[in-house]
């Protein structure tokens, strides 16, 4: 049994290697639209999975070559454009995903146990560090399989958010799972797309809409109070809540009859509220609420089936800190909606646009940032040994994550990281509005 989140050390056998598509790919540049290369997504997401029962790495390793016949920009390198150094793009080179073979002497239930809060020692232990000079130096995959005492297995996966977005990396998985359990088989109907052009900015841009989740000063040079640096300046401590189909109508229930809302609006709503009313920060502060949504169907024309680029724009909510603490959900819940009634093609085009100028960044300052792995399939992972036993992110911060829940569909869990002196409150506010239920205990859990 372990006594804390720490875990033993992963010991590596073999120096690992890097894995090529198994025949000859395009060798080409590939553009990357700005969605795709905006500084806020230069970074790697980082996918943890737990496995009851190991596949062999040959194994994987030789579907992995497969199916980056079909995904090979994810086997090239990130550079910076010739034309324009502020911009990024694809060598698709071929060079390959990094693969890293580990043992840990743990069982996959003793990881379960302490899984629910991400320990920051995981990221060295569970994924292969890649000694580089810089972030375009990393290969857009790397992959550990850490194999358990048990016979199970831990598969880490980051993937370069440049590249795809949660949906683009639910699709890669599932293939990559595919082949490896059908490695006779073609890949499943969707293919992935890999021109970005449809999403290029207007020439001259024509920034038409306004974008308040994007900036160009700095909290110092508008004189705002800069909550987001001051959270990154503490010691943070994660904590997770699960809500079950019956807590989230629950929640939903406070809006009708006047309001009728989606799970997501409803329990993203209550997050950013606790949030807000946690950090106990000055009134007449404007907080802003930004969460991905899925723009693919929203564009016109639609993005193609398989668009394999980052096919999702950030949605802004914005209200004053007194409003969000003293009203109630529903009038929280009509921003969230107002927020994705927005998202037009003409405002996707125009933030498309807008984004043309490097100087412009996503406005982090008083913001409560949350992203939708849930709904996703990411959860449905089966490389031919059984759905994982859990699934979701190696490391906890402070943006907020809407996880799946493994064997029910229905449910989401909301894993973020919170300063010591505030997560009590957190915990409090987000369950406060459930505690007078009449449902079973134990739906809505805090972990820290």
């Amino acid at each position: 049994m372990l006594n804390s989140s720490e875990l033993p050390d992963s010991l590596y056998h073999n120096q690992p290697t890097l894995i090529q598509p198994i025949t000859p790919t395009p060798n080409h540049y590939l553009y990357l639209s700005n969605l795709d290369d905006q500084k806020f997504l230069r970074f790697s997401i980082k996918y943890l999975y737990v496995f009851k029962k190991a596949v062999s790495s040959d194994t994987l390793k030789h579907s992995l070559s497969k199916v980056l016949v079909d995904y090979y920009p994810l086997a090239g390198r990130l550079r910076t454009a010739v034309h324009d150094d502020q911009k990024l793009e694809i060598d698709c080179n071929g060079q390959g995903a990094l693969f890293a073979e580990a043992f840990m002497d743990i069982t996959a239930e003793e990881f379960l146990q302490v899984s629910r809060k991400p320990n920051k020692s995981w990221s060295r232990k569970l994924l292969y560090k890649v000694e580089a000079l810089s972030f375009l130096d990393v290969p857009p995959v790397v992959v550990q399989v850490t194999n358990l005492r048990c016979g199970g297995m831990i598969l880490c996966a980051a993937i370069n958010h440049c590249l795809c977005d949660g949906i683009g990396t639910s699709q890669f998985l599932h293939a990559w799972a595919h082949i490896t359990t059908k490695p006779n088989h073609d890949l499943p109907k969707i293919r992935p797309f890999h021109t970005r052009h449809m999403l290029k900015p207007r020439n001259p841009p024509d920034v038409t809409c306004s974008h308040p989740g994007y900036t160009k000063s700095t909290p110092a040079e508008g004189g705002q109070v800069d909550l987001h640096q001051f959270l990154q300046s503490q010691p943070l401590v994660p904590t997770s809540f699960t809500f079950t189909a019956s807590r989230i109508l629950h929640l939903k229930r406070q809006c009708v009859p006047s309001l009728k809302c989606t799970a997501f609006e409803a329990l993203a709503s209550h997050a950013w509220r606790s949030w807000v009313r946690a950090l106990d920060v000055s009134q007449s502060l404007n907080v802003k609420l930004l969460f991905s949504v899925n723009v693919r169907k929203k564009v016109n024309p639609e993005l193609p089936q398989g668009y394999y680029g980052n096919g999702f724009v950030l949605a802004c909510a914005e209200s004053m800190v007194e409003d969000l603490a003293v009203g109630n959900l529903r009038r929280t819940v009509k921003l969230v909606q107002q927020a994705k009634l927005s998202l037009t093609d003409d405002y996707v085009r125009s933030m498309v646009d807008l984004l043309e100028d490097k100087t412009v960044k996503t406005d982090l300052t008083t913001s409560f940032v949350i992203s939708q792995w849930a709904k996703l399939g990411l959860e449905e992972l089966d490389f031919g040994e059984g759905k994982p036993l859990q699934m979701g992110p190696l490391s906890s911060d402070i943006y907020c994550l809407f996880l799946p829940v493994t064997g029910d569909i229905d449910a989401v869990r909301v894993l973020v990281s919170m300063p010591e002196s505030v997560v009590e409150k957190f915990e409090y506010y987000m369950k406060e509005s459930l505690d007078n239920t009449n449902e079973e205990n134990g739906d809505v859990n805090g972990h820290h």
